[in-house]
């Protein structure tokens, strides 16, 4: 019995470029240009890379700030309750709303709250989990993580076009420009 056929779409462009002072140029220049789906990828950190792509700053602190906050006033809510209603009891003529004895929950419940937001907001922002990603099928692409830089811009991109894309990158200084395929 023959296997169903499986068939592929164009997931984008793959760039590959020789140095860091290369992609960062490119990079303005693909900014410039007007895409929006695209990313860069180095082997190494370059400095102001991300200015260079035109990105803004993450959400993240935000997301983390605002549950973390939360977590405080669970863990305040939650003592107050248990000290002035579930369990009233005055222990050394303290209080009922002791508060230098919650600190130590409080804190504990911030740090849970937040470390849960940060996994989940950057599983969110990131798009995983994702098991494999078309770009991965390049065979150029191993070596992303050794001494090439590389520029992907996406299918989905509203100014993408195969052929206008492709020469646009091999005109910014593109040494090899390659078509990445996926799965459908």
């Amino acid at each position: 019995m023959a296997s169903p056929a499986t068939t592929t779409s164009t997931w984008g462009i793959l760039a590959e470029f020789d140095s860091a002072a290369e992609i960062f140029h490119a990079c303005e220049k693909v900014r410039d240009a007007g895409f929006a789906n695209w990313d860069a990828h180095t082997p190494f950190p370059v400095h102001g890379l991300d200015d260079a792509m035109g990105l803004k700053a993450s959400k993240l602190p935000w997301v983390v700030l605002v549950v973390g906050l939360s977590g405080t006033i669970t863990g305040t809510a939650l003592q107050y309750w248990v000290h002035n209603y579930a369990y009233k009891l005055v222990i050394s003529g303290k209080p009922f709303f002791a508060w230098p004895a919650y600190v130590p929950v409080i804190f504990e419940m911030s740090i849970l709250f937040s470390a849960f937001a940060t996994i989940f907001s950057i599983m969110g922002f990131c798009r995983l989990p994702r098991w494999n990603h078309p770009i991965f099928g390049s065979t150029r692409f191993e070596k992303a993580s050794d001494d090439k830089f590389f520029i992907s811009i996406e299918s989905a991109d509203p100014k993408f076009e195969a052929t206008r894309t492709a020469e646009f990158l091999k005109g910014i200084g593109a040494k090899h420009v390659e078509l990445v395929e996926e799965e459908a």
